[in-house]
């Protein structure tokens, strides 16, 4: 329950990155900055939690000891992730991105068997009856969706649809990954400031390409990827990668934790219509709503 707890109260701050990156795309800011400053900005932060805990030489030993595996599934898990979902903004409101974030339920579950080098007897029913309520979770999210698939172009659906689908699986495989490869040497904190260090290569040159083409950041941009960096970068990131630290040796309670982050469809709509002013949810979303949050209760009981 604990991990559960964590991973819903995980994707009440994730909810902010869809409505902020929405926000700042109406506000003319451009997707590339959007991207590379969160992780740009989670930096400094990160360093000094990780150094007042007396883990940075843990860390920085660990990058040296296996740099590539580092570089390559730390640009996945964050570079894919994040890149594609500042990009889906420009084309899609903050609704449309977060709930076709939520296939990373799926993908979750579809990329295990890929990393897995050998699972418990019992894994595999798990894995399908997680896969089956995560359907459920999805189905939900369909419902949201149809109440506005009239209103917006085959464009905004192909562009807005299309990277999130690719950062869906790319975060989960990602995460995945690098639990595995740091097994229990590194807590969660040392993990996120690693992975974060290992994809500056790829931040830098996204900011690199934005400052020669589109100029510098506004002063308004700078300030809400600021804000994305703590709200979502760290408290949100370090909230779930120590959720699924908790699961991560069983693929039913994994799937569960993953799950919770259906909540941020229910909580990027309040915050779009808060603060962006959408119109309020009809009969028909929260229908939705009510489905994904069957869907999350059933993830909890199964992997009790």
């Amino acid at each position: 329950m604990r991990a559960l707890f964590l991973g819903l109260l995980a994707s009440l701050f994730f909810a902010s990155t869809f409505v902020l990156n929405r926000l700042m795309e109406l506000a003319g800011g451009h997707w590339l900055w959007s991207a590379s400053l969160r992780y740009l900005f989670m930096l400094v932060p990160l360093l000094a939690i990780v150094a007042w805990r007396g883990k940075l030489g843990l860390v920085l030993h660990e990058l040296r000891q296996q740099p590539w595996q580092w570089l390559w599934w730390s640009t996945i898990g964050f570079g894919l992730f994040y890149a594609p979902l500042c990009f889906a903004a420009k084309y899609a409101p903050a609704w449309l991105v977060a709930s076709t974030w939520q296939i990373t339920i799926i993908a979750g579950a579809l990329v295990a068997p890929l990393l897995q080098s050998k699972s418990a007897p019992n894994q595999a029913a798990w894995h399908w009856r997680s896969l089956a309520i995560s359907g459920l979770i999805l189905a939900g999210v369909a419902v949201i969706q149809l109440q506005y698939a009239a209103t917006i172009s085959w464009r905004e659906v192909l562009l807005g649809f299309v990277p999130v689908v690719i950062a869906a699986f790319a975060y989960p495989l990602g995460n995945r990954a690098m639990m595995q490869l740091c097994g229990q040497r590194l807590a969660t904190f040392e993990r996120v400031l690693g992975m974060t260090i290992a994809s500056l290569p790829f931040w830098l040159i996204l900011a690199g390409v934005a400052a020669s083409t589109v100029g510098w950041p506004s002063a308004s941009q700078i300030g809400q990827s600021l804000l994305v960096a703590l709200l979502a970068g760290v408290i949100a990131t370090v909230l779930f990668f120590k959720a699924t630290d908790l699961a991560q040796h069983h693929q039913g309670q994994l799937a569960a934790v993953e799950a919770t982050q259906a909540g941020e469809v229910v909580f990027a709509l309040v915050g779009e219509i808060v603060l962006l002013n959408s119109p309020a949810p009809s009969a028909l979303t929260l229908v939705g709503i009510g489905v994904i949050i069957i869907g999350m209760v059933l993830h909890s009981w199964l992997s009790h």
